[in-house]
């Protein structure tokens, strides 16, 4: 039986929110060390664009991470946010990353009237949930849109991401992130998930997002499939901007989605201004034979990026080195 699915390729969800991750995301690639001239123009090419929300970076403790070896984003001080979007008098909503065990939520997460953020997105493995939902509480009572990003899932096991996903679905987050971290799953996975997650989240009435890794070159395609089933978030970075393979294009997004809100020539033109220039600097990302491999092997890509920082080529013997990890 053919299956179900929202929308046609003719007609636009207003549901469909996209995020654009590329401060966040794109700055694991390079420490997070982006001018104040690129992330203005990003914020201001966003708003342009007609993109729903911004991520600006990470909410990361600076009791764990030394605030000399990151770039601001890293830590995403109200200051600093500030500093590029003043009150934020526009329709862009801004959003920034905690992850779990890497976060002083209590303390560096404001009270949502006293910041200019919006939402909090919770970052957890599947061990972690009971803090990541201590997170969600803190941060929805404190009156914040709130999201939560299962990592790794394709590294869980079904009882474990069922159980997983009830108790997400009883807790205050609005919307729950299908993840694909290490590029592996197929739109036929994808399809599954989707149908998994929206089911859960049904019985609370919350949302499903969907964040893709670009290593087998199917981060738009799985995207595209979890939104057809209904998901209604939706990550890209620019140009995939993204530790190792990178991720779903944000100009693959724009041009895809049909909401006349969404324009794409404003973020064309931010690529042509600035993409060229961050990889002449060295900074490296994208599609490679050694993310390829742990892709389908369902590996962190942490050995393909260090495969690539040493100027290897020996695409064999590493995919022997993977299979012995396996």
């Amino acid at each position: 039986m053919e299956e179900n699915k929202n929308g046609t390729l003719v007609s636009f969800r207003p549901d469909i929110k996209l995020m654009d991750c590329t401060l966040r995301d794109g700055g694991l690639v390079n420490n997070f060390a982006f001018t104040d001239e690129f992330v203005t123009d990003l914020y201001r090419t966003n708003i342009r664009s007609g993109v729903d929300y911004m991520e600006f970076g990470y909410k990361a403790s600076k009791d764990i991470f030394d605030v000399n070896a990151f770039g601001k984003w890293k830590f995403c001080d109200e200051e600093a946010i500030r500093s590029i979007v003043g009150n934020n008098e526009s329709d862009l909503k801004i959003s920034v990353m905690a992850d779990v065990g890497r976060t002083d939520y209590k303390r560096d997460i404001l009270e949502r009237k006293d910041s200019v953020i919006d939402m909090v997105r919770v970052a957890t493995y599947i061990h972690q949930i009971p803090t990541a939902i201590a997170m969600i509480e803190d941060a929805k009572s404190k009156g914040y849109e709130v999201t939560v990003n299962i990592m790794a899932v394709s590294k869980v096991n079904d009882k474990n991401l069922n159980d997983g996903l009830n108790l997400l679905t009883e807790s205050g987050a609005d919307v729950i992130y299908l993840v694909d971290s290490f590029g592996a799953f197929y739109p036929e996975q994808i399809r599954s998930l989707t149908d998994l997650y929206l089911n859960a989240a049904a019985k609370s009435g919350k949302k499903i997002g969907i964040h893709a890794h670009n290593n087998q070159q199917l981060a738009f395609a799985n995207t595209i499939e979890a939104l057809s089933l209904g998901a209604s978030m939706v990550d890209g970075t620019v140009s995939g901007m993204g530790r190792g393979a990178g991720n779903c294009f944000i100009e693959s997004l724009l041009g895809f989605l049909r909401n006349p809100k969404y324009n794409l020539i404003p973020m064309m033109k931010f690529v042509a201004a600035y993409i060229p220039q961050l990889k002449a600097e060295g900074n490296v990302w994208g599609y490679d034979i050694p993310y390829l491999l742990t892709g389908i092997l369902n590996s962190h890509p942490s050995s393909a990026i260090q495969f690539i920082k040493d100027g290897r080529t020996d695409y064999t013997a590493f995919y022997q080195e993977l299979l012995d990890l396996e």
